[in-house]
């Protein structure tokens, strides 16, 4: 963190002695934000340039149903899906992502592989003492689906499902905390099958008793 310019600090005080003014805040938060930090490594200041659907979940006030919609008719937009048609992986390999929080820091080498952090937001399995709460409980995902083969035609909108939520997750949910997976890069398609396989194969420790 670098130490904020006069002029910014200026601007802070005059704001907080003549009344909030939102885009005079908004321009000042800005500037605070660039300020404040600086490239290092592959950690680039453009990281603060926040897209349109960033932008409307930043706001004071969620945006509303109608722009939502319309937010997520735009996520869902760009999911690819699977160049090979095949959505299922190594559940194996799936679990080891899962549980790997490593990835785009700036002590991480260009093209190093990132993990998916997901023990960091979700229970996984039952066995787990530690992990995150901020999105749902992930055990039993597949088997709560009534998932029995991944490969059957009366899994393929669950399967579907899956895919899209980990590709862009703002597609069904436009304020969603989740990562956009595919959507940026951070995760391959072979990695988002292999997590595919952790959360619907019924082998996997995820759908274990």
């Amino acid at each position: 963190m670098r130490t904020l310019p006069l002029t910014v600090l200026a601007a802070v005080l005059a704001a907080c002695a003549t009344g909030p003014d939102r885009a005079a805040l908004d321009r000042m938060t800005q500037e605070t934000m660039r300020a404040s930090f600086h490239d290092q490594g592959i950690a680039k200041v453009d990281r603060l340039q926040q897209d349109a659907l960033q932008q409307a979940c930043s706001a004071p006030e969620l945006p509303s149903a109608e722009v939502a919609r319309r937010l997520e008719a735009e996520a869902q937009a760009t999911i690819r899906w699977p160049d090979d048609g095949r959505y299922l992986g190594d559940w194996r390999e799936g679990e080891k992502l899962a549980q790997n929080g490593r990835g785009m820091t700036w002590t991480d080498p260009v093209g190093a592989p990132s993990g998916g952090n997901c023990y960091n937001c979700h229970q996984l399995t039952k066995a787990e003492i530690s992990y995150g709460t901020i999105g749902p409980s992930l055990w039993h995902y597949g088997t709560a689906r009534g998932v029995v083969d991944p490969l059957s035609p009366a899994s393929a909108e669950t399967v579907k499902y899956t895919w899209g939520k980990l590709w862009n997750s703002k597609a069904t949910n436009a304020c969603s905390a989740m990562p956009r997976f595919g959507h940026f890069g951070v995760l391959t398609q072979a990695q988002l099958r292999d997590l595919m396989a952790l959360l619907l194969d019924p082998k996997s420790p995820v759908n274990a008793d």
